[in-house]
């Protein structure tokens, strides 16, 4: 009997090899990497990840899974290739999960815990070195295409190198949801974009200030964080005193930050 999909885990399982492999492609899965897979789901790209050679911890939090991820990879995790962990992957501590060594994230992931996921992995210390996210189409786009900056684009931005890889027809997967998908790659993951925690603590404060009231001058939302400094900030950095939010890219909030 097929397993019934839990609309309330978000579960559309990808099944085409071909965008399973662009995915790997997408984060240069090879030999000895060690990643990171959240929602292996029945497996199709955990297949995939260990057929490059990588050792691979998969977190499912469907506890029908585990029992159906063991069997069909009994020999991979038997070699100590592969470790299957029931988890929430909001919850997991990183480093007793992947150990010291640098690892890669990739995984199909629940849309409605886009941007939990993005914040957990980008921002704690144990950051990977690549992220790589099959999600909704436009939140991709939204992330790595759109002109306009939003809070999501910058929060991302400012910890690596971001490319709207390949899109994913809602066909690809089963059940198939009702949007269509996307790879967002974000390569070069680091914090060298902040000059300590500090700096990167007052950049969220300030870029989430900064979007707090669309129609409102950037100049306008950012008084009550930058106080008697904003118009010496702006003029710093060079933002025009009726810039808005979305038209000011992430060197420049950056700089207001400090």
């Amino acid at each position: 009997m097929a397993l019934q999909k839990k609309k309330s885990l978000g579960q559309n399982f990808l099944k085409s090899t071909a965008y399973l492999r662009a995915i790997a492609d997408a984060a240069d899965v090879k030999e000895g990497d060690v990643v990171l897979e959240i929602g292996p789901g029945e497996g199709a790209l955990t297949e995939e990840l260990l057929a490059r050679g990588a050792y691979v911890v998969a977190v499912e939090k469907d506890h029908r899974l585990i029992p159906i991820l063991e069997v069909t990879f009994t020999k991979e995790i038997r070699e100590k290739r592969l470790t299957v962990l029931e988890a929430d992957a909001l919850e997991v501590d990183t480093e007793a999960v992947v150990g010291k060594k640098p690892y890669k994230l990739v995984a199909n992931i629940p849309y409605y815990i886009t941007g939990a996921l993005l914040k957990k992995f980008l921002s704690e210390e144990r950051q990977p070195q690549t992220l790589v996210f099959l999600m909704q189409k436009e939140v991709a786009e939204r992330i790595a295409r759109e002109k306009k900056e939003s809070i999501l684009s910058l929060s991302v931005k400012a910890y690596g190198d971001v490319k709207y890889v390949k899109t994913v027809p809602r066909g690809a997967f089963a059940p198939a949801p009702n949007v269509d998908s996307a790879i967002l790659l974000v390569a070069n993951v680091s914090k060298k974009n902040f000059k300590n925690a500090a700096h990167e603590e007052k950049f969220f404060e300030v870029v989430k200030a900064g979007f707090g009231q669309k129609r409102k001058l950037l100049k306008r939302n950012l008084e009550p964080v930058l106080g008697k400094d904003v118009a010496e900030r702006f003029r710093d950095v060079d933002i025009s005193d009726t810039a808005r939010a979305e038209d000011v890219p992430l060197e420049k909030w950056l700089g207001l930050a400090g």
